[in-house]
């Protein structure tokens, strides 16, 4: 799969969880947001791969891989931190969808996550 198609199917994952949308706070962006609370920064077609989360469980764990950054704004003191595409990963999805499901549980009001697809990874 590539770098582009991940970001659409990574897209359409997030859009399974209760309430989310896309958000659109500037040109050429189409993240993640529950109830308008952006969880998930997900690069546009023709732009490399980039994905930023908020991880405030397995940040410190996902900042020791070779592919990843504190997300730059300041965001990364409060527990974002962005990927690029590693290209010597087996099957990253399944490592970013576990991320997305981390940040919306983080981003999401508390009576939406029991409505949240149960992740099996």
């Amino acid at each position: 799969m590539s770098a582009e198609t991940a970001a659409e199917a990574l897209r359409a994952f997030g859009l399974t969880y209760p309430e989310v949308s896309l958000k659109s706070p500037w040109p050429g962006h189409a993240d993640l947001a529950v109830r308008d609370k952006t969880f998930a920064y997900l690069s546009k077609a023709g732009e490399p791969f980039s994905l930023s989360v908020k991880l405030p469980f397995s940040g410190p764990e996902a900042l020791e891989q070779a592919f990843t950054a504190p997300t730059g704004y300041g965001l990364g003191k409060s527990g974002w931190v962005t990927a690029s595409w590693p290209d010597d990963v087996i099957d990253p999805l399944a490592l970013f969808r576990a991320w997305i499901d981390e940040s919306y549980r983080a981003q999401a009001p508390k009576r939406l996550i029991p409505l949240a697809p149960a992740f099996d990874g």
